[in-house]
Parts: structure tokens; sequence; C-alpha cells
């Protein structure tokens, strides 16, 4: 592990046109996409019987994360192994279904790796707006009442499903498509569903990581882990800003976060590496900028939570480790339990980081490891924890619950 002086560069999470309201969780790791929440009051410790406000059962298979607003939440849902892709609206009250939406209709679907579904990328909830996408099944925009405003499709071969989630980025919807065949960045226009532009990555392999949209030197700047190459773009125009290549990095999952003017990445599968880089950079980054890096438990599937001056990384083993994210010692490392997909969530003071057996741990933020609980429910759990509405909401491969204090 190497360190070099961060950068001073005041950065701000650049906020899209329509704010989320107070309790909602509008996207893949909430509103402000690092996996934070201002909620408060949520329950340190659950099981089937206790702080289980409802379950829901849901139809079909999906990792896809709940994103709430309004008192509903919505999940997307491969029924009939994919052949009926769909759209659920649920009372985020009571658990109620209120809406099931077939959106696409594919007749050969295909195979999804053992860790994907076909239904895997998380609702977008914007304004009165909600945006899923299917990976190259197909785009939709619905509204809040469940009508299907517009659809499109973009051709790519994601060989083993659909995975990385859209994001807003002001009249923009902004996608990364890292297929075998070909490997792009789009925006469409979120209103019609139009291509406003389009980028080719270049000579790259196959991604499944969501972008992260952050302010830079007063400008949105659009930073997007795909397989080979980070890139960072400018969304209004996806002129390329600068990239940094890691040698072998393919299969990237975990969406990046940003702070003290550096993305902190990981380079993906096979043996992964894990990077901060300078924000403010431009053309093609080569290792001198480079600020540390680190090869020891690094995530391929859960992204990285930054907390105050530590980074937490959750490896695919069960490993988290803290480090200081402006250099990247380690204070400490430990091992959890089963293997880790979900990206750990920060809310209510606590970190809680959901295995695939269904055990969620909560530990205390900190230079010090200190765990303070752990909570079982039945099921396989791939999909991130949302928290909305004072609750915390997490999906399993059969159901969604809804757990309070």
């Amino acid at each position: 592990m190497s360190s070099r002086s961060v950068l001073p560069i005041a950065l701000a999470l650049f906020l899209p046109t329509a704010v989320a309201g107070a309790g909602d969780w509008t996207e893949f790791r909430g509103p402000g996409q690092q996996g934070h929440s201002d909620e408060q009051g949520l329950p340190l410790t659950w099981s089937p019987t206790e702080h289980v406000v409802w379950k829901a059962d849901i139809p079909g298979l999906g990792w896809s994360s709940p994103a709430i607003a309004g008192g509903k939440v919505w999940l997307t849902t491969g029924v009939d192994d994919g052949r009926s892709l769909r759209v659920l609206r649920l009372d985020a009250g009571s658990g109620a279904a209120e809406q099931s939406i077939e959106v696409f209709a594919p007749a050969e679907p295909g195979s999804v790796h053992a860790k994907n579904s076909h239904a895997s990328p998380t609702p977008v909830i914007d304004g009165e707006r909600v945006f899923v996408h299917f990976g190259s099944h197909g785009t939709a925009c619905l509204s809040r009442e469940g009508e299907i405003l517009w659809k499109t499709k973009l051709d790519y071969n994601h060989r083993h499903g659909p995975a990385g989630s859209p994001v807003v980025v002001g009249d923009l919807l902004v996608i990364a498509c890292d297929g075998t065949d070909v490997q792009f960045v789009v925006a469409l226009d979120k209103a019609t569903g139009q291509e406003v532009w389009r980028k080719p990555r270049g000579e790259g392999r196959m991604a499944y990581s969501t972008p992260t949209v952050v302010d830079v030197e007063g400008k949105p700047l659009v930073v997007s882990c795909g397989g080979e190459f980070v890139i960072a773009y400018a969304p209004e125009s996806g002129e390329e800003r600068w990239r940094f290549r890691y040698p072998g990095g393919y299969s990237n999952v975990p969406r990046p976060v940003t702070g003290f003017g550096l993305a902190f990445v990981s380079s993906g599968y096979d043996t992964p590496v894990f990077y901060a880089l300078p924000l403010d950079g431009k053309g093609e980054l080569g290792d001198d900028r480079v600020v540390w890096k680190s090869t020891k438990a690094v995530p391929r599937n859960a992204s990285p939570l930054l907390v105050g001056d530590e980074l937490y990384l959750v490896s695919d083993n069960g490993v988290i480790s803290c480090l200081d994210a402006r250099s990247g010692d380690v204070h400490w490392q430990e091992r959890l339990g089963g293997d880790c997909t979900a990206s750990p969530l920060l809310a209510a003071g606590r970190i809680y980081i959901t295995d695939e057996n269904g055990v969620t741990k909560v530990i205390a933020p900190g230079k010090t490891f200190q765990e303070l609980a752990t909570n079982e429910l039945p099921g396989r759990t791939l999909a991130s924890l949302a928290a909305a509405d004072g609750a915390l909401f997490l999906r399993t491969d059969t159901a969604l619950y809804r757990l309070d204090d």
C-alpha cells in the first residue's frame, strides 16, 4: 500500500433537479448515492418475531433494492425465469401489494449468474417519475401512478444478466452498458427516453457497476467503473474528463464513492485492487496519480462506505476492513461470517452489513472494531438494505420485510 498527498478539493454531491423528500430512499444506496441515511430510531436487533412490522411475499426473483418515496415502495422482479419483467408497488406502511406491472416480456431472457437475476438494477425515483432498467431487455419510465410513459432498448450482451442501476443527472438518465460485445455509457432524455449522447469505452470488458455523480469545482462529474477502466464524464455532453486503467479488471460491481477530492473504486474480478484516485484529473491517469491502493480483502461486489475519515470495505468472503480514507492505512480488519454481496448501510449512527444468508451484523463506526448486534431472517439475501420512513427495508429471495423499532 502506498500513499500520496491528497489534493484539497471541496466536494459536494450533485443534487438532482427533484430533491428527495425527507425519509425517502430514491435509488441504489440512497439519494446521496453513498449508502448514507439520516433516519433515526431504527431497530438495532430483529428476528422473524421481533421488530418485523410486515413481511410481503414477492413473486419471481429480483435483487434490486427497494426504492421508497411518498409512502410507496418500488421493486422490480423477474417472473417465469425472466420472461415477465415487472415493476411492483407496495404500500410502505402496510406492505400491501398495490400494483404489478409487466414492463417487458422477453421470449428468451437468457441465463444469469448465480449471484444475479433478471431484475437486479434498482429503480430510480425522480419527482413524479420512476425509472427502471433491465439491461438489454429494456429501460422504461413510469408515473408514480404506474402508467408506462416511455420504453426503449439498449443493445449489448450483458452475459450474466443485468445489474448496474441508472442515475439521474439533471434532465438526463445516465446508464453504463458494459457488455461482452460493446461497452458504452449512454444518456437518455428522462422526459422522452430519446438518446442524447453515447460514448464508447474503447477496448474494455463487461461490467455491472452503477455510476456515481459528484460536484467537482462547481460542475457535475459522472464517475463510472467499466471493465479495464474507470472513466469520468461531463454529463451534459458525455465528454471524457479522465480515465484510469486497472489492467485485468472486469465484471466490476461496486458503485464508486467519493470524498476528500478522491474517487474510491474497485477494479473487479478476478483479483481486485482498490484505488483512491483524484477527482480533478485530466486525460489518461497513470500510476503516478494513484493516491493510494490496497490489495487485501478488496470487495468484488459490495460498494465501499465512507463515514467521516474512515472507509469501510466488505470483501466477498465477509471480511470488513476499516481504512483511513486519506492514506489507505488499515485501522482494523475482522471476519463477519458469511459471504457478502449487498452493500453496507450507514443509518442511525450505525453500520448495517447483510450477508448472503440473511444475517445482518451491526457495528459501530470508528477506529476500533465494535460489534453491536447480529440479526437473522430466513432466505437468501443479495439486495442492499434501504432506510426510509423510520424503518429498514430488507429484501430476500422470496420476501420484503419492514423492520421498525
